[in-house]
């Protein structure tokens, strides 16, 4: 497993890491957990491929919005991934 050392600064109210490019993400959201010794875990989140289909299905206009609404509470209603 390869190891980096990076920084840490501060973003508003928030405190933020440098992520090298070697660690790339290809996604916005990512689960942060912390395991019994303490060490900070960061696992990318899927990305949301229902708001994808549901963009698409906007774009044509012509969705129904029966089936808009079954998708939007569909996808409200995903469980968290475990791990």
């Amino acid at each position: 497993m390869e190891t980096l050392t990076t920084s840490v600064f501060n973003n508003d109210n928030c405190q933020a890491v440098r992520i090298p490019a070697e660690f790339r993400l290809d996604t916005d959201r990512v689960s942060i957990s912390r395991n019994e010794s303490g060490d900070l875990l960061i696992h990318p989140l899927r990305a949301e491929l229902g708001a994808a289909l549901l963009d698409a299905l906007r774009a044509v206009g012509e969705a129904d919005p029966a089936f808009i609404a079954a998708l939007e509470a569909e996808q409200a209603c995903q469980q968290p991934l475990q791990e």
